[in-house]
């Protein structure tokens, strides 16, 4: 029953460790994003969105993501992660789905 325990708990553990930050779509800096890297969009795949690279902020520096290919969820639109700007201040935006697509 420990062990079975142990177990159950190791996986939640990991999971939450591999799991986004609630606040990471809320991260606002005073420095905007330098300019996207061009990355040519690949050929489509079937049942498959992409989506395309981005800047992300880690500690004082800008980091680009490369794209990548979503799961496709029929009946909605992927949104690309994206900078917003909103009074000097630089707001990062997670990728989204919305409904309509």
């Amino acid at each position: 029953m420990f062990i079975r325990r142990s177990i159950v708990f190791a996986a939640l553990a990991a999971g939450a460790a591999l799991a986004p930050a609630a606040d990471a779509a809320r991260v606002e800096i005073t420095v905007g994003p330098p300019a996207p890297i061009y990355e040519p969009v690949p050929p489509p795949r079937t049942g498959y969105v992409w989506a395309p690279g981005y800047w992300e902020y880690y500690g004082h520096n800008h980091r680009w993501h490369h794209g990548y290919w979503v799961h496709e969820r029929r009946g909605y639109a992927w949104v690309p992660h994206r900078w917003e700007e909103h009074n000097g201040r630089w707001r990062f935006e997670d990728g989204h789905w919305e409904r309509g697509g």
